[in-house]
């Protein structure tokens, strides 16, 4: 059987060597990637050009600031500064089915719009860190997410990564697999405060072309600035304050808010030993004062940064300080996607196909989908195919991640695999069909996930009703004995123990042959 096409490398007949050593990501062009562009690796890279693009970022967010709060702007005006398309043609970031994203559309404008006459408003003016930072918006409740910073990113920096594709193609791609693409808005003209058009020469893939991101610029999962560690780092953070009495009120106020916290607490705890003694005759016990918990303190600390805001440009240079971190994670990150994303799912595909009829399709969605989840159960449980759902060791957690690796293995069919489709009850998993007469649904789900048994005994029939779809497959991955246990005690309580619909699948390492005793056909398969 002939190699199947998944990646820009397959389908521009380029080795992926090639791409590593020019410092290009091999996407996928069947599924986004969970990766996006991080600023900070823009600020903090060696590169010149790189920076000159973080300054650029910079510009065009001051740009918005001043006419945010010199004028009241009309809807027209902030369709053109504020609002943007998702640049799908990079086929990076977290839709689940195709390139479609959701891009930067009327919320996103109005909360950078606000935000510029508040938590913003001294946004270019910061004396404690090196450069102001816009993902700075990501750490309030601000209306701004990661997602928005990466698409915001993509689009101002779009010219670069357009030109930078290019020359990749120039001297990499057959000029027959090219095409010249008028790409709008490639770029601001500040003279006539509007975005322009320019002509590319561009890899050409179903109708639009591709665009190639550089591997120093992706991370995945959080950003380098992020809420997480702006909390997990406080007491850190307080300390690298050089203003004595800044600092001072910062801890007296966060004292007195932890103390209030377990003044609360406290409060509660009485009322429920006092109801509890009413209730049983017996007479209160004294307990032992409370000692603030890890949640308490995270609470204060969050409390002591939105009365001190300064906090935030001190967490700002301390994460410039660590800047060589980020850096590592980035290169770390994109091994991790080449590895799960790339090189397993070449190698699970190849058992597919060497071991299984999972690419020859009967008609029917329905039947098509239970015969490719049982070809993969049959593929992870006896030909090694397990290994794809562990990560250094580790099982996957992330049902999205899972998701991600079976909309992989679908892309060599004749169906329409829709895995974000929304009826008004929520997302499905994924729903294959061939025509609106012949759909099937699938959830794809982790034995781990709390809401289990509510999925299998509620949500799918619903998404049955709402996408008009007869019949679905459930597929459950496990990891260890009590998971199975948990899952079969679930399928008979619904009574679905001896349902063929419902497919369950041993990712178990602990049950399978040892290494020595198996054929391991993974890493840099040959092209």
């Amino acid at each position: 059987m002939r190699k199947l096409s998944i990646y820009f490398s397959d389908f521009f007949r380029v080795s992926r060597e090639t791409m590593r050593d020019y410092g290009v990501f091999d996407v996928s062009l069947i599924n986004d990637l969970p990766m996006f562009i991080d600023p900070f690796l823009l600020f903090n890279s060696e590169k010149p050009e790189y920076q000159e693009l973080h300054d650029e970022m910079i510009e065009y967010l001051e740009f918005l600031k001043r006419k945010s709060m010199t004028a009241v702007l009309d809807e027209g005006s902030m369709h053109a500064w504020f609002m943007f398309k998702e640049v799908k043609q990079n086929w990076l970031g977290f839709s689940l089915s195709g390139n479609q994203g959701r891009g930067l559309g009327s919320d996103f404008a109005i909360a950078l719009h606000e935000n510029f006459n508040s938590r913003f408003e001294d946004f270019g003016e910061e004396e404690i860190p090196e450069s102001p930072h816009f993902e700075k918006l990501t750490l309030f409740n601000s209306g701004v997410g990661k997602d928005n910073v990466s698409d915001f990113t993509t689009n101002i920096i779009k010219r670069y990564l357009l030109e930078y594709t290019q020359e990749f193609a120039r001297q990499h791609v057959d000029p027959a697999l090219t095409k010249r693409f008028a790409v709008a808005r490639a770029y601001f003209n500040y003279k006539t405060e509007t975005w322009a058009s320019k002509t590319y020469q561009l890899p050409a893939f179903d109708g639009d072309f591709v665009l190639l991101t550089p591997q120093d610029l992706l991370t995945k999962d959080e950003l380098w600035i992020n809420q997480n560690d702006l909390i997990g780092d406080y007491s850190e953070i307080v300390e690298s304050i050089s203003n004595a009495q800044l600092r001072a009120q910062v801890n007296n106020y966060f004292s007195q808010q932890l103390d209030i916290i377990l003044e609360r607490k406290e409060r509660r705890r009485r009322e429920a030993r006092a109801r509890r003694s009413r209730r049983t005759s017996r007479p209160v016990i004294s307990l032992p004062p409370l000692k603030p918990s890890e949640a308490d303190r995270k609470n204060a600390g969050w409390q002591a940064i939105n009365k001190f805001p300064q906090i935030v440009d001190y967490y700002l240079a301390l994460k410039e300080k660590r800047g060589d971190q980020a850096t590592e994670r980035s290169q770390r990150n994109v091994n991790q996607v080449e590895t799960q994303f790339v090189e397993e799912v070449e190698w699970l595909v190849k058992l597919l196909s060497e071991h299984t009829n999972f690419y020859s399709e009967p008609p029917d969605s329905y039947e098509a989908s239970l015969k490719r989840a049982h070809y993969l159960k049959d593929v992870i449980e006896h030909n090694d195919g397990w290994r794809i759902f562990y990560q250094n060791g580790l099982p996957i957690t992330r049902e999205k991640d899972v998701h991600i690796l079976y909309r992989l293995t679908w892309f060599a069919s004749t169906f329409d695999v829709n895995s974000e489709a929304n009826s008004g009850r929520g997302p499905v998993d994924f729903a294959i069909s061939k025509g609106s007469a012949n759909k099937a649904l699938v959830e794809f789900k982790l034995a781990s996930n709390p809401q289990l048994a509510d999925n299998l005994e509620h949500q799918t029939p619903a998404y049955q009703r709402a996408h008009r779809a007869q019949k679905s497959v459930k597929v459950v991955v496990y990891y260890s004995e009590s998971e199975l246990m948990k899952v079969q005690g679930i399928l008979k309580q619904l009574k679905l123990d001896k349902d063929e619909s419902v497919v369950l699948i041993d990712a178990r390492n602990d049950n399978k042959p040892s290494a020595s005793k198996i054929r391991t056909p993974r890493r840099r398969l040959g092209r």
